[in-house]
């Protein structure tokens, strides 16, 4: 520790530094407020540094922690010393040069030259707005309601088309499986069933036995049944085989190449029929289809075959009402 004497204050007043040795062969002088560096003592020549200026020093604002740091005889550790602020004005301590003064604006000789630089456009990659561009805004926003509308309807033609479509059941020909609503005949619910059908599954795979089919009938039909259009009923025969019912105590059963196929979807009180079905053989590319409620439905025992080309789709789902929601 020296004692010495520096006339630095405004009224000539003697003021009383510690010196310490800094590590690099000098020694620091220190202030008498808070034992601030006022400026430094290089041991070989003597000649002082002073430390920068207000002017020079950066703003200050929380940054990296330093070494322990001495204030006044008292260790601080892990103190926390001042940084640049990116919020602070630059100065030409900051590296600028003489772009900048003292007090962080641009110089009196620099103002000009800085050219406006305008911000980045970022151009919409839809195709809407850059053809509506620079139109009055409720007139874009209109062309936006319309091409959203047409794009929701283009998307459920579309589904219907090729993916699921909706049925209603008609009539009791399908009853008890498929409800129709009363007061038609042979119908038993308040609200017929409407149901989905997959419309591409048949291109994926072959139609099963025991299928629910949506199909458009022969031409026979409307002649046979008084109705044509589209039909819902269940796939019985397959192509290339020889179907035949019998009657068996006044109840139709049917068999498939001579054995009686099992049905457990046909209500006992469901099979009464009037007459027989003679063995038929069913072409190949055809199908044989009828009615789970045999006595009152108009099916291929009527107008024949159904080939490939009119099916339309397996039924896998009744969506209303939703106490008969289900999956087949």
């Amino acid at each position: 520790m020296t004692d010495d004497r520096h006339p630095g204050g405004p009224d000539g007043d003697d003021r009383r530094t510690e010196g310490a040795d800094d590590g690099d062969g000098g020694a620091t002088r220190r202030g008498p407020v808070f034992g601030l560096p006022t400026h430094r003592i290089d041991r070989d020549d003597g000649v002082p540094q002073l430390p920068p200026g207000p002017s020079e020093r950066p703003p200050l604002a929380w940054g990296r922690i330093e070494d322990p740091v001495e204030w006044d005889g008292n260790r601080r550790d892990g103190l926390r010393v001042a940084e640049p602020s990116p919020f602070e004005p630059r100065t030409a301590g900051d590296g600028v040069g003489s772009e900048l003064d003292g007090n962080g604006l641009p110089g009196p000789d620099r103002v000009a030259d800085q050219p406006a630089v305008a911000a980045p456009r970022h151009r919409s990659r839809n195709p809407i707005d850059r053809f509506t561009a620079g139109w009055p805004r409720p007139l874009r926003i209109a062309v936006d309601w319309l091409v959203t509308i047409a794009g929701a309807v283009a998307i459920v033609l579309i589904v219907k088309a090729y993916v699921v479509n909706p049925y209603r059941i008609p009539s009791s020909s399908m009853e008890p499986t498929l409800h129709c609503a009363r007061p038609a005949s042979g119908c038993e619910a308040g609200f017929s069933d409407r149901v989905l059908a997959n419309r591409f599954i048949y291109h994926l795979t072959s139609p099963k036995r025991r299928d629910i089919v949506v199909f458009d009938v022969p031409e026979k039909a409307v002649s046979a049944c008084g109705a044509g259009g589209v039909f819902v009923k269940r796939l019985v025969g397959l192509p290339g085989e020889t179907i035949e019912m019998r009657l068996i105590k006044g109840d139709g059963y049917v068999f498939i190449n001579g054995k009686q196929l099992d049905e457990p979807y046909i209500g006992s009180d469901r099979r009464q029929v009037t007459r027989e079905l003679p063995p038929t053989k069913i072409p190949d590319g055809h199908y044989f289809m009828m009615g789970d409620n045999r006595g009152q439905s108009c099916d291929s025992r009527d107008w024949g075959t159904v080939p490939r080309e009119n099916l339309i789709g397996k039924v896998f789902m009744t969506y209303w009402p939703p106490n008969r929601i289900s999956f087949r």
